[in-house]
């Protein structure tokens, strides 16, 4: 086989352009799919449903629309997957942005359920796949293009630029509803939650800029690029179906969890009977948001240190333990103590989060490592983040309203998860591309028979 040119050393000042490449383009991919979130979970059970729909019925639809984006996910996945392991990280990336920001920008000029009538949710839909295939190629390039070009002892830090563009993007969404929320309850639905969504089009134009100046990986150019290879799916998952299934576990709490603890809280605080103002949670969620973002990069440095399963660890396992606190000061309706529990379930989940991209970067090897590592949290997005909020419903629902049971769920994800991480393997980008299970540290050799 052909033998690609060496690519230039993963120098700091090279993995720091392709993690601000990756901060920058996951941010606006965020903002996106959290400004729908919020939207979901506060505005469209009001605009886009008929006003006589049980209000419970109609938060159950709304989230459906919600979940449509993470089926999406594997799908985009694959396509793009295909896209970066075949022509680099680079093309792939600013395909998914432009087509975020052009699905999002649409859902700000769409008419509601009072002027289109059922086209409204179908239209609604239609937008939120187009998300759906985006995020599906967007969180694995992103991590492939921080994680791939960083200095082998830094990898985990440089990986968590990639994460840091979940609280940005979740602060800039969550803080323009806030704001727009001073606006009163009347002009939020009528006009007011249009703005968010409109102003990504001047984020694209941004985010496209700087993925256009960044430089290909180091390792695909060395280990991929030249190389001859099968489709990446079909390698993907005749030989790394093992990892993708423990990252379809590890997903359970940085998903599953996640979204519990974010889109469906706000949703049960707003709930009638809860009855808090929508600003409550808005705000907690716009500072814990901030905190979330301050605290990623020092916990992903810290997993350079002392390993990013240690520190997925420290992650999982409290988050379950505060959850249940937060949900006894919603249902007390203490303003001052769900301040504190919102912020300190995103630093706990920030622990589950920031050594992600690193931890699942490197539990695939170089070729097919875009399509693998896609699938395997496309698909843990899809059943534990997409229908996680579904589910809780439903149990509420079953269980007429002991949010207990959505507990109990949380504990589920969090023994998924840790499961997930115990088990996962790594490997380094020295390793060579083999179909053992087992890590391989030993060699620079790519795809030697018999190995």
């Amino acid at each position: 086989m052909s033998a690609s040119p060496a690519a230039a050393p993963n120098t700091h000042r090279r993995a720091l352009k392709g993690g601000m490449a990756a901060l920058v383009g996951t941010s606006i991919e965020w903002y996106d799919f959290y400004v729908y979130a919020t939207a979901a979970a506060i505005v469209f059970p009001h605009v886009f449903f008929p006003e006589d729909l049980d209000p419970a019925l109609a938060t159950l639809a709304s989230f459906g629309t919600y979940a449509v984006a993470f089926f999406m996910r594997p799908l985009g996945g694959i396509i793009f997957g295909h896209i970066g392991d075949k022509l680099g990280r680079k093309p792939a990336l600013t395909i998914t942005l432009v087509l975020m920001g052009v699905a999002t920008t649409l859902v700000g000029v769409l008419p509601g359920y009072a002027a289109i009538g059922i086209w409204g949710p179908i239209l609604l839909i239609l937008c939120r796949m187009a998300q759906g295939l985006a995020v599906g190629g967007e969180w694995g390039g992103a991590s492939l293009m921080a994680v791939e070009s960083a200095p082998q002892k830094w990898k985990t830090f440089y990986g968590g630029f990639t994460q840091v563009g979940n609280p940005l993007g979740a602060l800039m969404a969550t803080g323009a509803f806030w704001a727009l929320s001073a606006l009163g309850q009347d002009a939020l639905l009528s006009w007011g939650w249009r703005l968010p969504f409109l102003f990504s089009i001047v984020l694209i134009g941004v985010g496209f800029w700087v993925r256009y100046r960044v430089e290909e990986t180091p390792v695909f150019a060395e280990k991929v690029e030249g190389q001859e290879q099968s489709t990446p799916i079909l390698f993907a998952l005749k030989n790394n179906w093992g990892p993708i299934l423990l990252g379809f576990c590890i997903i359970a709490m940085s998903s599953g969890g996640y979204v519990i603890a974010t889109t469906f809280v706000q949703n049960y605080a707003d709930s009638p009977e809860i009855g808090l103002d929508p600003t409550v949670i808005l705000g907690a969620l716009t500072i814990a948001s901030l905190v979330e973002m301050l605290v990623t990069l020092p916990l992903a440095a810290l997993g350079d240190k002392i390993g990013p399963k240690t520190v997925m660890y420290l992650g999982i396992i409290p988050s379950f333990l505060v959850i249940i606190p937060l949900v006894l000061s919603i249902q007390a309706k203490n303003v001052a103590l769900i301040w504190v529990f919102v912020i300190l379930i995103r630093v706990t989940l920030s622990g589950a989060w920031a050594p992600l991209s690193t931890l699942m970067a490197q539990m695939f090897r170089p070729q097919s490592r875009y399509t693998s590592m896609s699938l395997s949290y496309g698909i843990g997005a899809a059943v534990w983040g997409g229908l996680s909020p579904a589910i809780a419903s439903l149990l509420l629902v079953l269980t007429d309203g002991n949010f207990w049971s959505v507990v109990a769920f949380f504990g589920l994800l969090t023994v998924v998860a840790w499961i997930g991480v115990r088990f996962a393997p790594q490997h380094s980008d020295a390793a060579p591309v083999t179909g053992s299970f087992t890590a391989r540290l030993d060699t620079t050799a790519i795809d030697q028979p018999g190995t």
